[in-house]
């Protein structure tokens, strides 16, 4: 049995995650999608609700568990039986960054494997940073979101 984990602030998550999350749903026998939480920095959103947000989100994926760390990712990975990170990318910039962090998550740990993930071309300009902005805005999010992101945010 193979288990990736999908790791990051999901602050808030969008349909570009969700994007990427029902691709490696359907490559690995299981997906722990996980909140990172740092806690030298404040969220939009607490890390309980974005987890809560999350299971609201990802309820019909049967392969699919959620839940939040402290630490660095590749620890939290062996702790859980992880062989392989799942990573977005949406633009060349992200794959630099990304790559980056990959190398340094391999040499902390030799087992890990990261595999990158774009989402569909409809979600691939959206970030949680430009929903943040919209909804500071009052604008809709209703199209980069899940439907349980909008109504938290009425």
């Amino acid at each position: 049995m193979i288990t990736a984990l999908y790791a990051g602030s999901f602050d808030p998550i969008t349909n570009g995650h969700l994007d990427i999350l029902e691709s490696a749903s359907k490559m690995f026998d299981k997906v722990i999608i996980a909140v990172a939480y740092n806690p030298d920095k404040t969220g939009f959103i607490s890390v309980q609700s974005r987890v809560n947000l999350i299971k609201d989100a990802v309820k019909n994926y049967k392969n699919v568990e959620v839940d939040s760390y402290i630490g660095l990712t590749v620890e939290y990975a062996k702790k859980k039986g992880v062989s392989v990170l799942i990573r977005g990318l949406r633009t060349a910039s992200d794959f630099e960054y990304e790559l980056q962090i990959a190398q340094t998550n391999k040499v902390l740990n030799k087992d890990i494997q990261t595999i990158f993930y774009p989402p569909k071309n409809e979600n691939a300009f959206v970030s949680s940073s430009m929903v943040r902005e919209i909804i500071l805005n009052k604008g809709d999010i209703s199209k980069f979101v899940p439907k349980c992101v909008v109504e938290y945010f009425k």
